[in-house]
């Protein structure tokens, strides 16, 4: 853009910029989702297109029963097309305006998934004890996820193991402790909705914050996770023990 703003050249470069890159959300009103989704790829999350609620609590997949409505990819190719290359994730924000995005984990980073009471006992713990927390998100479903640095690379493939050791993200529920997402895994990235009045997927902390190492984070959330189980006679054995 010109320097000379408020002369006419400044005038016609700020048009020529505003017809160029008009987005639909504006006139949608959509609350600056494009804009929380390019932040989320330029710390680094790598970014896909997932399904959305349908009325009547469904998922806008043609999969009959989807045991997880509004919260898996759109396509199969999930991993290799998980990007933070910002011009793919415009075109998928504006072409699928109502999609979810995931973010694949396992990458550049992992996810620490916890339920919501236990997650905000160790996020107020840690901050207490001045230990560094990066993003944290709140989903409207009752957990609470802590984005880490990844435990493996892909230069260091034998740090890698797939998440189902800990938890497949279409059989988490058999899971109601710490879950792990790590390589093969994904969770939902806000700005997200899910089925039911109001419920989403919105950021704690936001993607400004550098990612941690997890295992800064672990024993509080593990602690935690076995604290509130303790309490719950659904779950009176405690949190769902992790493979390390």
């Amino acid at each position: 853009m010109s320097a000379e703003y408020g002369g006419r050249t400044g005038r016609q470069g700020r048009l020529s910029q505003w017809l160029r890159g008009r987005r639909p959300k504006e006139a949608a009103g959509d609350g600056g989702r494009e804009d929380l989704l390019l932040a989320a790829a330029a710390a680094g999350l790598p970014l896909a297109p997932a399904a959305h609620p349908a009325p009547g609590y469904r998922c806008s997949c043609d999969r009959v029963g989807c045991p997880t409505p509004a919260r898996h990819p759109v396509s199969f190719a999930w991993q290799t097309q998980s990007t933070t290359d910002r011009a793919q994730i415009e075109r998928w924000a504006r072409h699928q305006p109502q999609a979810n995005f995931i973010t694949a984990t396992g990458m550049v980073h992992d996810v620490l998934d916890v339920p919501l009471d236990a997650g905000n006992e160790a996020l107020a713990r840690l901050l207490a004890d001045g230990v560094e927390v990066g993003p944290v998100a709140e989903t409207g479903d009752g957990r609470m996820l802590f984005f880490t640095l990844t435990r493996g690379t892909p230069e260091d493939e034998d740090e890698w193991w797939p998440c189902e050791l800990d938890c497949h993200p279409e059989t988490m529920d058999e899971h109601p402790g710490l879950r792990w997402h790590c390589r093969g895994s994904y969770v939902l990235v806000p700005p997200s909705r899910l089925p039911g009045d109001g419920l989403d997927v919105h950021w704690v902390r936001g993607p400004e914050h550098a990612l941690p190492d997890p295992l800064s984070l672990l024993e509080h959330l593990t602690d935690a996770c076995a604290r509130h189980a303790a309490q719950d006679s659904d779950h009176p054995s405690g949190a769902w023990p992790l493979r390390r």
